[in-house]
């Protein structure tokens, strides 16, 4: 039976005047809007129980599956403020197909298309007043499903609860659209071949997060990873999918193997890149590659995206053997990150028709 994430009578909880002084500078996931949508589910009743609640902690078991066998997968997309004031969300169905395939592989109930999206739209729709409209600005909506069954073993849980919240944003790095340093490290991967990686899941981010700390420490922003057999051929960032754009006018970024993340604006520039004179190009990309394209200028830009940050320039690539800068000036990088806000923002037309009205 299909949910209905019905709303509560309640409107709110923050006064407009609160909201309002949030949303002159939210940052990156520190405010969080009155509601969030839940459900549950278990063998018998399948999915169930869906509803609209005010946003609160949860209690949960300390035996609950999620705590000690990392049993959960999450999502990332975000609703836009047009300058009409309507609201909008961009590619949803992506994010449903790929919250189910990540189920399957953590072996998590699927929630079907229409409930993940109805969930969604239901919570943007009842907080809409939450939707900052400044420049750059949207709202972040994090649906994530966890084991939780109360249960010590290790098999997959009976149990398992949804749930989608929101957060108003403005950009996620600090210092806004500026190249960043990246820092390359062949020491630790973020995924083994046949793994997770092809899934979004907190354990591909918690393998990250170490890396991290060493790119923090020698001056870059985040960390590349390359594949974990051979430490040659170039995957993804800790949270973003990696491109190069070359001399040659090809939009270069590392075809899907299972260890790479589907990203939705990593699929969003590839469809966009013929209307912007590139070449689409997934295949494998050696490290070696990218690293003698920069000295040589076969590689003109490099650059990172994901819904979060949309598409970050990348200044260099750091490594021991020392600095690798990008010799071009960021403008397709630039241009393409401009078409994809102007298509969320309504501002051009929708020619792939990705945009869905909320409210």
């Amino acid at each position: 039976m299909a949910l209905s994430f019905s709303s509560p009578e309640q409107v709110g909880f923050c006064g407009d005047d609160i909201i309002e002084e949030i949303n002159r500078d939210p940052g990156f996931g520190q405010y969080f809007t009155d509601h969030m949508a839940v459900a549950d589910w278990d063998p018998e009743a399948g999915w169930h129980s869906d509803r609209i609640v005010p946003y609160a902690p949860f209690s949960m078991d300390p035996s609950a599956a999620v705590f000690h066998y990392g049993q959960e997968i999450f999502e990332g997309l975000k609703a836009y403020k047009r300058a009409d004031g309507s609201i909008w969300l961009f590619r949803p169905r992506n994010n449903a197909i790929r919250f189910m395939n990540s189920a399957r592989r953590l072996a998590l109930p699927e929630l079907p298309e229409a409930d993940f999206i109805k969930s969604v739209t239901a919570l943007v729709t009842l907080d809409a007043r939450w939707v900052p409209g400044a420049d750059e600005q949207s709202l972040y909506l994090r649906p994530f499903m966890v084991a939780s069954e109360d249960f010590i073993g290790v098999r997959p849980s009976k149990k398992a609860m949804y749930c989608c919240f929101a957060s108003p944003v403005g950009a996620y790095f600090k210092s806004g659209v500026q190249p960043v340093d990246i820092w390359v490290t062949k020491t630790y991967s973020r995924v083994g071949a046949d793994g997770t990686g092809a899934a979004k899941c907190g354990g591909n981010y918690a393998a990250s997060l170490m890396p991290q700390e060493v790119a923090y420490q020698n001056g870059c922003s985040q960390v590349l990873f390359v594949d974990a057999a051979t430490h040659t051929l170039v995957e993804e960032l800790g949270g973003m999918n990696f491109f190069l754009v070359t001399a040659a006018g090809e939009l270069v970024t590392p075809e899907l193997n299972g260890n790479i993340l589907p990203g939705v604006t990593r699929d969003s520039l590839l469809a966009l890149a013929p209307s912007m004179d590139l070449t689409p190009v997934e295949r494998s990309v050696s490290l070696d590659e990218v690293l003698e394209g920069l000295a040589g200028g076969a590689v003109r830009e490099v650059f990172a995206c994901g819904t979060a940050a949309v598409i970050t320039p990348i200044g260099s690539l750091r490594a021991e053997d020392g600095e690798h800068a990008a010799p071009g000036d960021h403008e397709v990088t630039l241009r393409l990150r401009q078409r994809l806000l102007d298509i969320q923002y309504g501002r051009v037309d929708d020619p792939f028709d990705w945009t869905q009205k909320v409210c």
